[in-house]
C-alpha cells in the first residue's frame, strides 16, 4: 500500500472536508481544557499536597508527547478510525484493532456518562428543582441532536464553548496574579508534599489522578477525514493546542495553590470554585461564584460535545475496516452524519446514567464520577502506549514529504510515563479493572453480531 493509497480522498459518499486547521486548533484546545481542571485539582492536592502544579506538568508532558505520534500517524493515515486504525497497520491484526476500538468506546462512554452526571451537579447548584437524572438525559440528547445536524455546526459550537471556559480559567489565573500582587501569595505551598510515604510516589498518584483533565486530544484523530489539509493543518493544530492547553494548566494550577489552603483544596468537589469564593478580585462574590458555575457546566458541556461527536465516527471508520457492523457506515442522507453509530452511542451513554443512578441510589457508597473518570483513564493508557509503539513500528512506511515525525527518544520516554501511570492506576483501585470488563462486553457483542453476518453472508463481506 503506498502513502498516496492510504490517504482517503473525500467523495459525495464519504465524510465531508469541512473542519480548518484554525477550528481544530480550537477543538483540540476546547477538549483538553475540559472539565478535568474544573473537578480534579481538588484530588490531586489531596495526593500531592501544595506542589499539586507539578502532577498537571508531568500529565501534560507525557500526553503531549503521546500527541506526536498521533500527529505523525494522522500525517499518514488521515481516517476516520483513529487509533484502532493505526494499531491494524502496525501488527496487522483484526483482533488487536478490534479491542482497541472497543477500548476507546468504553472510555468515551464513560466518560461522557461522568461528565454528565458532573454537569447535573453544577447544574443543581442554580437550580435543584429537577431530578439529576432528567437533567443528565436531557443533556446527552441535547448535544446527540447537536451532532445529528452537522460536523461543522458541532466543531463550531465547540470553539464558542472553548472560548468560554478559557475565560474562566483565565479569570482564576489573574485572580492569582491580584493576590500576589497585593502582597500576598502562599508560595510555601508550590513546594509542599505535604503526604504521606515518598514524594515521588505522591506525585504519580497526582499525575494518575490529573491524567483524566489531559485526555482528549486522542479525539481529534477521529475528525481527520473531515479535516481540511490534515497532512499541514494537522500536526500544528494537534501539539500548538495541546502546549497552549498545558500551560493553562500549570498557570491555573499554581494560582489555586498559591491563593487557597491545601485543605480546602483537597477538600473541596469543586476545587477551583473555592478560590472564587475567596473574594480576592474587587467583584461581588456572589455573582462571580453563579458565574463561575455556568462557565463549569459550559466547559462540561464542551468535553461531552466532542465525545459524542466521535463516538459514531469511530464505528463509522472500523465499519470500513470490517471490524464492526457495516450498519454503522450509513449516513444520513442531508446531513451526512454517521446517524445509526450516533444512535447506538447515545443508546449506550443513557444506559450508564441510568444504571448508574439505580446503583448510586442503593446505598452502596459508589462513587461513580470518580470511578468512572478512572475506568477512562485505564483504557486510554492502554491505547495511548500501543498508538506510540504503533508509529515507531510503522517508520518508513506510507510516508511521503508531507509525513510529520515525531522524536523517537521522546516517544519512548512517552510510552514508560503511560505505562507508569496505567501500573500506578491499577495498583491504587483494583476494583476499576472488573468496570472495564463490563463495558468490554458492549464490544463482544458488537463482534458477535459481525461474526455471525459474516457467516451468513460470505460474499458480501469478500
Amino acid at each position: 500500500m503506498t502513502a498516496t493509497d492510504a490517504r482517503l480522498d473525500e467523495t459525495d459518499t464519504g465524510l465531508k472536508r469541512s473542519i480548518t486547521g484554525t477550528q481544530l486548533f480550537f477543538y483540540t484546545v476546547g477538549d483538553v481544557l475540559g472539565s478535568g481542571i474544573y473537578v480534579l485539582i481538588g484530588l490531586v492536592a489531596a495526593a500531592v499536597g501544595g506542589a499539586f502544579w507539578l502532577a498537571f506538568a508531568v500529565g501534560v508532558a507525557i500526553a503531549t508527547i503521546t500527541g506526536s505520534a498521533y500527529a505523525e500517524l494522522v500525517t499518514k493515515y488521515p481516517r476516520a478510525a483513529g487509533a484502532a486504525l493505526y494499531v491494524n497497520k502496525a501488527f496487522g491484526s483484526t483482533a488487536l484493532a478490534f479491542l482497541v476500538t472497543v477500548s476507546f468506546l468504553s472510555a468515551s462512554f464513560a466518560a461522557a456518562g461522568s461528565l454528565a452526571s458532573g454537569f447535573a451537579q453544577y447544574f443543581a447548584e442554580l437550580w435543584s428543582g429537577p431530578p439529576a437524572l432528567l437533567v443528565m438525559l436531557l443533556f446527552v440528547l441535547a448535544l446527540t441532536v447537536v451532532n445529528f445536524v452537522g460536523i461543522t455546526e458541532s466543531v463550531v459550537v465547540n470553539m464558542l464553548m472553548a472560548f468560554v471556559e478559557i475565560a474562566g480559567l483565565v479569570l482564576i489565573v489573574v485572580t492569582g496574579i491580584w493576590y500576589v500582587a497585593e502582597g500576598h501569595g502562599r508560595f510555601g505551598n508550590l513546594v509542599d508534599f505535604s503526604t504521606d510515604g515518598n514524594p515521588a510516589l505522591a506525585l504519580l498518584a497526582g499525575v494518575a489522578l490529573s491524567f483524566f483533565a489531559m485526555t482528549g486530544f486522542e479525539n481529534t484523530a477521529n475528525v481527520a477525514e473531515e479535516t481540511v489539509d490534515p497532512h499541514r493543518s494537522y500536526p500544528r493544530a494537534l501539539i500548538g493546542g495541546m502546549v497552549v492547553a498545558g500551560t493553562v494548566y500549570v498557570l491555573v494550577s499554581i494560582s489555586a495553590a498559591l491563593t487557597v489552603d491545601t485543605g480546602t483544596l483537597a477538600n473541596s468537589d469543586a476545587a477551583l470554585l473555592e478560590v472564587v469564593k475567596e473574594g480576592i478580585l474587587p467583584l461581588p462574590t456572589g455573582l462571580m461564584t453563579t458565574l463561575f458555575a455556568v462557565i463549569a457546566m459550559i466547559a462540561i458541556t464542551n468535553t461531552t460535545l466532542v465525545a459524542v461527536v466521535t463516538q459514531p465516527r469511530i464505528l463509522y471508520g472500523m465499519a470500513n475496516e470490517d471490524v464492526v457492523p457495516a450498519v454503522f457506515k450509513r449516513l444520513h442522507a442531508g446531513r451526512r452524519s454517521p446517524w445509526v453509530g450516533l444512535l447506538f452511542s447515545a443508546t449506550v451513554v443513557i444506559a450508564l446514567l441510568v444504571v448508574g443512578s439505580l446503583i448510586s441510589r442503593s446505598g452502596s457508597g459508589l462513587d461513580l464520577v470518580a470511578r468512572l473518570a478512572t475506568v477512562t483513564v485505564l483504557f486510554l493508557l492502554f491505547i495511548y502506549a500501543l498508538v506510540i509503539v504503533s508509529a515507531l513500528k510503522l517508520r518508513g512506511q506510507d510516508e511521503d514529504e508531507r509525513t510529520f515525525h515525531a522524536n523517537t527518544p521522546l516517544l519512548v520516554v512517552g510510552l514508560v510515563g503511560n505505562v507508569a501511570i496505567f501500573g500506578w492506576s491499577v495498583y491504587d483501585d483494583p476494583v476499576s479493572l472488573l468496570w472495564c470488563a463490563g463495558l468490554l462486553g458492549v464490544g463482544v457483542v458488537l463482534f458477535l453480531v459481525e461474526y455471525a453476518v459474516k457467516r451468513r453472508h460470505p460474499a458480501q463481506q469478500a
